[in-house]
């Protein structure tokens, strides 16, 4: 298995807290992108988020801690595809976060669109009994097939409740959706936490204690980019207002990291505009948050 050096791996780190054997954490680059529907360019996603992590400080004076030198994090060099597509291009991946996971590794996969998820959680639930997925989306991504596909991004937890009971499934942010997908988060007893209800004020102070309250002990956060607001992330493709917002967001990471244990998590559907490269920098900054808030006491 192949490691970037400091020149492109994650946070820009030297030899001694990036090696493969030592470090505690491991990156993945899933570059996947075959059935995005609107705009494009979520493959260019995770070069990105690692050109631009060289320029997120590594203390983090939130988390009072500099998890890189105290863990260490390994970068892995970017999956290839070539000609694979659908369930073959997630069985490469899915081999490769279960190879990580099996030496003992904490794994942030970084897509590519939001299909690649399907195959990060299963390695996690082949491994964690009673996983709970916490999905940040603006998508309920719970249609049954779109534009002809049953791998489409737009179907990705369609796909992962083919193995995680529907319960063991919390989603917040979600603000665009099918009525199919309505009737499905209803009749299965999904727990979904919509945009607008955060936005308007009906769980009061208290939606991010709910979320927590819907976990079980172990979480795996699946975070599609454009569950944040466009206001801050327009660099996604299908930016939908509404969206979450950066300090409630962090403050959800905390609190899950803080009561649950976070065993693993992905960052998906960034699209990089070029000569616009503060949403990279944002994700880059968002992906060490989600790492320091599973590592709490560290």
């Amino acid at each position: 298995m192949n490691i970037l050096g400091k020149e492109k791996n994650f946070l820009g780190l030297e030899p001694e807290h990036s090696a493969l054997d030592s470090a505690e954490i491991a990156i993945v680059s899933a570059p996947y992108e075959h059935t995005v529907s609107y705009g494009g360019g979520t493959g260019r996603g995770p070069e990105a988020i690692l050109a631009a992590s060289h320029f997120v400080e590594f203390w983090d004076e939130e988390f009072r801690c500099e998890l890189a030198f105290e863990k260490g994090i390994t970068t892995i060099a970017p999956l290839q595809f070539g000609s694979a597509v659908d369930e073959a291009a997630l069985a490469m991946i899915e081999a490769q976060v279960g190879e990580l996971m099996d030496k003992g590794k904490f794994v942030a996969t970084l897509g590519g669109e939001h299909t690649i998820s399907r195959a990060t959680i299963k390695a996690h639930f082949d491994r964690i009994p009673g996983l709970t997925v916490l999905q940040i989306d603006a998508h309920s991504d719970l249609r049954e097939s779109y534009e002809g596909s049953r791998w489409s991004h737009a179907c990705v937890l369609s796909r992962v409740l083919e193995f995680l009971p529907p319960r063991q499934l919390v989603q917040a942010g979600i603000r665009a959706q099918c009525r199919e997908e309505h009737a499905r988060i209803e009749g299965d007893g999904i727990h979904t936490f919509y945009g607008w209800e955060i936005r308007q004020g009906v769980y009061g102070q208290s939606w991010k204690e709910r979320v927590l309250d819907a976990c079980g002990d172990a979480v795996y956060i699946t975070f599609d980019i454009d569950g944040l607001d466009p206001s801050i992330m327009p660099s996604t493709g299908t930016p939908e207002p509404g969206g979450l917002l950066w300090d409630e967001t962090v403050q959800l990471l905390k609190l899950i990291g803080k009561h649950r244990r976070i065993v693993g998590c992905d960052l998906v559907e960034l699209a990089p505009v070029e000569g616009n490269p503060g949403p990279d920098f944002l994700a880059a900054k968002l992906v060490s948050k989600m790492l320091n808030a599973a590592f709490p006491g560290r």
